[in-house]
């Protein structure tokens, strides 16, 4: 990544509210894998139309951008970030009720974990079946965030556009306009926002009416098998899954029949739980993160002559 133009990024930063303004800031506190060098500008949105305007800003002085919401799916390179680097913040949300039925709007930047939160303490489902997964309503739509349910009667992948209404973006044509599903193009781990440049500003949810004593028994099931099965970001931080899924086997069933699990680079190390997540011991960095990679990949295409493709997002410098 070349270097942007430092005036061109002093003129992003005249835009801006300076009180959410930084500079050199570290990425890593950012990020669910704490690892990532220092961005030449940090700005902090803590509303969709700061966010708007600040995207709006770096595409005018043609300043290399990222959006990031809770920092997960993502490696950010050591050398950090040229350019602006814009945290979505923006969490204002309104519950729309009306009888057994209930639009949830909210802006990108809330954290999916307190709307589930909200939505069950009101007898509103819809959301909870992602419990447990760190994310912002812009990063879930992005990737239609998935969970396959462990209880019996849902045995089966939920996803967040089975409860998606609309959204209002900023589309890489600098034009604030609502969308709907078929603008969206859900798919598995995959959204027109994958291809366009376009930014999810809000959306808006469809809930229904359930038995609180329901939705606390699926939050429960949900966060029990998602315990037993991933580790804890608290302890071990990650990216969350590094691979797509194959067709017909999962990537960390792959990487186990290699016998990867526990394998160590650096800092960096193939989870025992999970064969698809590496988790940060204290002191990866993201260089670690990378060749652990190349490692896995290499192992299993000699071993099972399966490529595998990594999901998460490599961003800045390396």
């Amino acid at each position: 990544m070349s270097s942007p133009d430092p005036k061109a990024i002093e003129r992003v930063a005249l835009r801006l509210d300076a009180a959410h303004v930084r500079r050199n800031e570290p990425l890593a506190p950012y990020t669910t894998f704490k690892i990532g060098g220092p961005a030449d500008l940090f700005f902090e949105a803590t509303s969709a139309d700061a966010l708007a305007n600040a995207v709006l800003a770096a595409r005018e002085h043609d300043v290399p951008y990222f959006v990031l919401g809770l920092g997960a799916n993502v490696l950010i390179g050591d050398r950090g970030f040229r350019g602006v680097v814009i945290r979505n913040t923006a969490r204002a949300h309104e519950f729309r009720e009306a009888g057994n039925a209930c639009q949830l709007w909210t802006e990108s930047g809330a954290i999916v974990k307190d709307l589930i939160q909200e939505s069950v303490a009101r007898g509103w489902s819809g959301l909870e079946h992602y419990v447990g997964i760190p994310s912002t309503v812009g990063g879930a739509i992005w990737q239609n965030l998935h969970f396959l349910s462990p209880a019996p009667e849902r045995e089966r992948t939920m996803f967040i556009a089975e409860v998606f209404e609309s959204c209002d973006i900023l589309s890489e044509e600098n034009e604030r306009k609502t969308v709907d599903a078929g603008y969206v193009g859900f798919g598995y781990d995959d959204t027109v926002f994958h291809h366009r440049r376009d930014i999810v500003l809000s959306a808006t949810f469809t809930l229904a009416r359930a038995d609180q004593e329901v939705l606390q028994r699926i939050l429960q099931e949900n966060l029990s098998w998602r315990g037993s099965k991933h580790p804890w970001l608290e302890w071990h931080p990650s990216a969350g899954s590094i691979f797509k899924k194959k067709e017909g086997v999962g990537a960390g069933r792959l990487v186990d029949q290699c016998g990867l699990k526990g394998h160590r680079h650096g800092g960096a190390q193939i989870s025992h739980m999970h064969a698809n997540i590496m988790i940060n011991l204290g002191n990866a960095t993201a260089k670690d993160v990378r060749e652990l990679i190349s490692i896995a990949q290499s192992t299993v295409e000699k071993e099972c002559g399966v490529h595998l493709e990594p999901e998460i997002g490599f961003i800045g410098e390396f």
